[in-house]
């Protein structure tokens, strides 16, 4: 936490600057905080990004300090059901647990992905973007213990668990088969019935763009195996601090001091230590640009997207239907009632 607050204390002492002021001190103090952590051995790089957010993550060993969500501290959150749609159901046992059509990522963030590899599928090219668990192919069968949904950023169309209406039990292979059918997913709990679950880049305020399948979505954390409802018992310790930032901070610190060949060196670990199933790309070169790219693709749907925009001097730009760039806009207002309630000592 003093990291943070080092790297971002050029901010705190001008929060309405044109451009802020890193000091070498800071920084400084930024690699030296970092620099303990890593050389601790206390905590490892997930070689499976997508294990550190699993529904069953409490041991590990990359975070380093998280939300407790195990069910005997009474844990639950809606990680995974926000952003999944009304019509994808990921609990074979459960026909009530759905998603909502909630969040989905803008375009602009998704073509940071796809101009990161020059116009590949990032899908190819970087673990950490999505990792594939279904068998696809339509009228595919699997039984309830196989059956679990891909995880990362979903595009296009989606396929899975199929039935005539919300709650109602889902089709079952034929000839005798006790699996789940698997099938291209339609709008089943809409009014058009017949619209597929099909996920498009664009997402906007327009009637096109806000329609229930605009937009790619996140499954990042796992949906809990446990939930009744989709709405709920999510049980994945929801991460606070993990290893792979403490890399990044230290890199970008390192990058602000004038070091580049440390700073590439960070996250270049970082890309390396992803050799579950293939590992990204390692970087040639990176500049300011470049590792707020990074930090995006590392640490989206992590809830530190904003602060790093601000950091970076870009929370002023304009993408999707955002157009506003008021600096008053930086901070959230304190409540005179907090104000009047804090003390006045130093």
């Amino acid at each position: 936490m003093l990291a943070r607050l080092h790297l971002n204390a050029p901010v705190y002492r001008n929060i309405y600057a044109d451009n802020f002021d890193f000091t070498k001190a800071d920084m400084d103090k930024v690699i030296e905080y970092t620099t303990n952590i890593i050389q601790s051995s206390q905590y490892q790089l997930s070689a499976e990004y997508f294990e550190i957010f699993d529904d069953e993550n409490h041991t590990n060993k990359e975070l380093i300090f998280a939300v407790d969500q195990r069910a005997d501290l009474n844990g639950h959150n809606r990680l995974a059901y926000f952003s999944l749609s009304g019509d994808q159901f990921p609990l074979p046992e459960f026909p009530q647990a759905n998603g909502t059509d909630g969040p989905a990522i803008t375009s602009d963030f998704y073509q940071t992905w796809v101009s990161a590899y020059g116009g590949e599928d990032p899908a190819t090219k970087d673990p950490r973007f999505f990792k594939h668990n279904m068998i696809i192919p339509e009228d595919s069968c699997m039984s309830a213990s196989e059956f679990e949904y891909d995880r990362g950023i979903l595009r296009g169309q989606q396929y899975g668990l199929i039935t005539t209406a919300h709650g109602q039990p889902f089709a079952r292979c034929g000839d005798g088969n006790t699996g789940y059918k698997i099938s291209k997913l339609r709008n089943i709990t809409r009014a058009d019935k017949t619209r597929k679950v099909d996920f498009t880049e664009q997402v906007d305020f327009t009637t096109e763009g806000s329609a229930y399948s605009a937009g790619y979505r996140v499954l990042k954390y796992e949906f809990s195996k446990k939930s009744q409802s989709g709405r709920n018992y999510g049980e994945a310790d929801i991460s606070i601090v993990r290893l792979a930032d403490v890399y990044l901070m230290r890199a970008e610190a390192k990058l602000r001091n004038g070091d580049a060949p440390g700073a590439l060196a960070d996250v270049n670990a970082i890309r390396a230590a992803r050799t579950a199933r293939f590992a990204p790309p390692a970087l040639e070169s990176i500049d300011l640009d470049i590792l707020f790219r990074e930090r995006g693709v590392e640490l989206y749907w992590e809830m530190i997207r904003r602060t790093d925009m601000i950091r970076f001097g870009k929370y002023e730009n304009t993408w999707t239907e955002k157009t506003n760039s008021d600096k008053n806009k930086r901070i959230f207002p304190i409540p005179q009632s907090a104000i009047d309630g804090a003390s006045d000592m130093p």
